[in-house]
């Protein structure tokens, strides 16, 4: 029987690296990364925190007879509202008979939101934890369906993975609308987190294992701006929809567009092969050769055959376990582990609380989600030059630098504008390396694992995400504190980065003892002093961009006679 890894390469040149087959399933799978957006983001709008201040006696006076903005100012209403400084009220205490008490009911400032889930359970002041355990809560089940889902889906397919997470996200995304209680509330939100992620993880790695290694850059690019749409909708979203409940229902039924693609999405070619079912991949690769060549005669001559016996050839089953049984693929694994975790820490730190930045937060919103797109065109152009690892290091200590800039931008007027920009400045290098993250562990980490890792070094990332709303607390101790703890974390994992291989036009490991010598003994440190040595991967496989089609035909061949 011909070697695996080997047949497989040269099988999936019939393909093409990137023809009218993989644009139109690239299309399909981008829309979880659009799904993926909405859903994360949805909690910044469902459950905005508007301007408040507590409820005085002058407010029952003054409102219905006079403006909203004079009912705010009046001078009748500061004479109960004290003032931490000269630009900002204190949102939770009162003055009453001269004495500083705390605030048992808010008036909210309507200008912008006049309906969300911070205002109906007044989460604010004391119950500031609800909104964070809210937002946390949904993290938590971004990691634990990585973790999950991400074996199961080296187990049991890519595509099955992400048909029943997108059932699940449609359901609850829309059925939590509808929650009176919190705590059933905290319960689909977890669940709700759980979906988001199996469908973003499933197909991004779908992705990646169909297109050529000259073109997974500029679609691992594609797929991290198909994220900003879906910031930049939830924006839309929000400002055309003033009521809470219609609108997240309108955010969970996105999930729509992600039922069709149990019919119109193909299993990954390369996990068939790695499960030993030959024939079937066989069968993906002749439609697509199909599609994007019109090869009608030798490419499907025995796709409808009888399958291969998937226990006469299918390798021995691995997981979690076997990222950490190597020394290479161990350390890599802990160093790709805390890039998630900086990365997604900074990110949504950032993303998060664009409603605490100075103007229009539908418009803050929209330009958060706006600013990633430059960044990733910029990325993916870099990327075929500067490779992955000078670049992801580079991007995150810039954007670390930027985090701690803002935080000691001083407060008052004329300067929330400053801070608005340097944060989204700070934003721009983030997701740049947010972007990277993705595609560089997909290819650290050979096809038998590569789900499994790209799940678990992405559960750190949630870990961070989980941990986010909590950190950005920390502003009532100091309020430079939040953004300075992002921007260390982010310059530290920066540099831990340039210990990691390049990349960087290298065929994709296929079997574990691959990937544990993939670039070995190779950094950034190393490479500045030697030539860069071939991985064992790279050199034993060598890949072969044209075959013939006579080649294919024996393939086909070569599957009947394995069976």
């Amino acid at each position: 029987m011909p070697k695996v890894d080997n047949d497989l390469e040269e099988l999936m040149g019939f393909m093409g690296p990137f023809g009218r087959y993989q644009i139109c399933q690239f299309v399909l799978l981008a829309l979880a990364s659009v799904n993926a957006g909405v859903h994360m983001l949805s909690l910044v709008i469902v459950a905005a925190t508007p301007p408040h201040r507590c409820l005085t006696p002058a407010d029952t006076l003054l409102n219905g007879s006079t403006t909203r903005v004079e009912v705010w100012n009046s001078s009748d209403v500061r004479k109960f509202i004290p003032y931490k400084s000269e630009y900002k009220f204190d949102n939770c205490h009162i003055l009453r008979d001269g004495n500083l008490t705390t605030c048992d009911s808010w008036v909210f400032d309507d200008e912008y939101h006049v309906s969300s889930r911070s205002i109906e359970w007044e989460m604010v002041c004391d119950n500031r934890w609800m909104e964070a355990t809210g937002k946390s809560v949904y993290m938590a089940g971004l990691l634990i369906g990585a973790v999950l889902l991400g074996n199961q889906a080296d187990r049991f397919g890519r595509k099955p993975v992400f048909f029943a997470a997108a059932v699940l996200q449609l359901v609850v995304g829309v059925l939590v609308a509808f929650v009176p209680e919190f705590y059933s509330f905290l319960a689909l939100r977890f669940l709700y987190g759980v979906g988001t992620v199996g469908t973003l993880s499933s197909s991004f790695v779908l992705i990646m294992e169909m297109v050529g290694p000259s073109y997974r850059t500029g679609c691992g690019m594609a797929f991290q701006s198909s994220f900003s749409i879906g910031i930049v909708l939830v924006s839309l979203w929000g400002y055309l929809l003033p009521d809470r409940q219609l609108l997240q229902a309108v955010y969970g039924l996105h999930s729509l567009l992600l039922i069709p693609h149990w019919w119109l999405v193909d299993e990954s070619a390369r996990w068939l092969w790695s499960q030993g079912r030959t024939r079937d991949a066989v069968r993906v690769v002749a439609r697509a050769s199909r599609f994007n060549y019109g090869d009608k005669d030798s490419a499907t001559a025995d796709a409808t055959g009888d399958k291969v016996d998937d226990d006469e050839v299918a390798p021995p089953q691995v997981g979690i376990k076997d990222l950490f049984k190597t020394p290479n693929m161990c350390r890599r694994m802990f160093n790709v582990s805390l890039n998630w975790f900086a990365n997604s820490l900074v990110y949504y730190g950032l993303s998060l609380n664009t409603g605490s930045l100075v103007g229009n937060p539908f418009l803050v919103l929209c330009v958060a989600g706006i600013v990633d797109v430059p960044s990733y065109i910029l990325t993916g152009i870099l990327m075929n030059t500067w490779g992955r690892r000078s670049l992801i290091s580079t991007l995150m200590i810039l954007g670390g630098l930027a985090c701690i800039s803002a935080a000691y931008i001083p407060t008052g007027e004329g300067y929330g504008g400053l801070a608005t920009a340097i944060v989204m400045i700070g934003k721009f290098f983030i997701a740049g390396s947010f972007a990277i993250i993705y595609n560089y562990t997909t290819e650290l980490f050979p096809t038998a694992v590569r789900n499994t890792a790209l799940g678990a070094s992405s559960m750190c990332a949630r870990i961070s995400g989980a941990l986010t709303p909590f950190v950005t607390l920390l502003d009532s101790l100091k309020p430079s504190l939040p953004s300075t703890i992002f921007g260390v974390v982010a310059i530290t994992s920066g540099v831990l980065s340039l210990f990691l291989p390049e990349t960087l036009g290298r065929a994709l490991p296929q079997t574990m003892e691959e990937g544990e010598h993939f670039g070995d003994d190779e950094n950034a440190f190393t490479a500045c002093f030697r030539r860069r040595p071939k991985s064992r991967a790279a050199s034993e496989r060598g890949r072969r961009d044209s075959p013939s089609r006579h080649s294919l035909q024996q393939h086909q061949e070569e599957s009947h006679e394995m069976a």
